[in-house]
């Protein structure tokens, strides 16, 4: 029988893999050494290896033969397909946004605002209060438990956004818009808060094309370069 405690070791070690890429902890080009990644784990080689392979499976990791293993760069088009269905997923949960919006998740998704006001200055802490207003929006529609699903297939999506906080829009845009859609909702004006939540929600791509231009090497390219290990991972 296969042993349980090996399974759950390297599903821990993937999803904490994971989380350190699409949260930027190791950003766009890293170099991951299986050796140095065990040893911070406290795992063996085996369950490093099988999570790399893994994130390669979903695009946050390139595995070059002979050369090592590198988080890939952020790639437009995987954020474009992963936008795509967010936002199918969002605009539609607005559809069954009845009249008179359940007067106790309204409260939650005021309070949360509140929280992201005074928050904004902690990233890290806004990105988390960001996700439960979006997951709030869901509940409001009867339909948060579409929420995982989203969550599942937004992971390239959700490298943009960091990095577009970190450089490109104050989160005090964002909580604004938030505002505007949830004060639609309210009223009743469902139209409306479809219109402002997919601008909202495709802002992502006016910051993409900024930081690409200051910051080209953290976007894929076409060119299908290599990257080389010396003393230090560089791409050609």
């Amino acid at each position: 029988m296969p042993d349980s405690s090996k399974r759950t070791n390297r599903r821990a070690v993937y999803e904490t893999l994971r989380h350190k890429v699409v949260t930027l902890e190791y950003p766009p080009g890293a170099p991951l050494s299986e050796n140095e990644l065990a040893a911070s784990l406290g795992v063996s080689r085996t369950p490093v290896r099988e999570g790399l392979i893994l994130l390669s499976q979903e695009g946050f990791v390139q595995i070059f033969p002979k050369i090592g293993s590198f988080v890939s760069r952020v790639d437009p088009r995987k954020v474009a397909d992963a936008q795509f269905l967010r936002e199918a997923v969002e605009l539609a949960s607005l559809e069954d946004v009845g009249p008179a919006p359940d007067p106790e998740v309204v409260a939650e998704l005021r309070d949360n605002l509140a929280q992201q006001r005074q928050a904004a200055g902690d990233l890290a802490d806004f990105f988390r209060l960001d996700e439960a207003f979006h997951q709030g929006l869901l509940r409001l529609g009867g339909h948060e438990s579409a929420w995982p699903t989203v969550v599942a297939a937004k992971g390239h999506l959700d490298r943009a956004r960091r990095l577009g906080l970190q450089d490109a829009t104050p989160p005090q845009v964002f909580i604004d818009q938030h505002e505007a859609v949830l004060d639609s909702l309210v009223s009743g004006d469902v139209a409306q808060a479809r219109r402002l939540l997919r601008a909202h929600l495709r802002a992502v791509f006016d910051d993409i094309e900024q930081i690409r231009e200051r910051s080209p090497e953290l976007f894929a390219s076409n060119s299908g370069s290599v990257p080389v290990r010396r003393s230090i991972a560089v791409w050609q």
